[in-house]
């Protein structure tokens, strides 16, 4: 007889698993510390549709802060360009208040985990 591992099952596959905050954290940590790391000359290097991947990432901030202030039921308010080195801290900050404010609705988590790869991608 085989045993079952339910580590192995797919609700314990974290690609498959459903969208929690903890999940939209973990990929927006992971993506403003690339930012972080990224030196000046990559941060503002062109990416298609976006004049810079700070450019890029900048929008993506302001992506996921007009839709945690949505779910708050407040207005929308631009992030701030504060420069090419604080886009890391600004999608980490953005990032989490959506993850607090979605935090029981797996469609908008999916779709901010969604907008966070694709700027993955876009500015690997």
């Amino acid at each position: 007889m085989s045993e079952h591992n339910p580590e192995h099952s797919p609700a314990h596959d974290p690609a498959r698993a459903p969208a929690a905050p903890e999940r939209l954290n973990a990929a927006a940590d992971r993506l403003a510390d690339r930012f972080r790391a990224m030196p000046q000359s990559r941060l503002l290097a062109p990416v298609e549709g976006h004049p810079s991947r700070a450019a890029a990432a900048l929008a993506l901030a302001g992506r996921l802060a007009v839709a945690a202030r949505a779910l708050e039921g407040l207005p929308p308010l631009p992030v701030p360009d504060c420069g090419v080195f604080a886009v890391g801290d600004q999608i980490a900050v953005t990032g989490h208040d959506l993850a607090l404010a979605a935090a029981d609705r797996p469609a908008e988590l999916a779709a901010a985990l969604a907008d966070l790869d694709r700027t993955d991608r876009l500015t690997a």
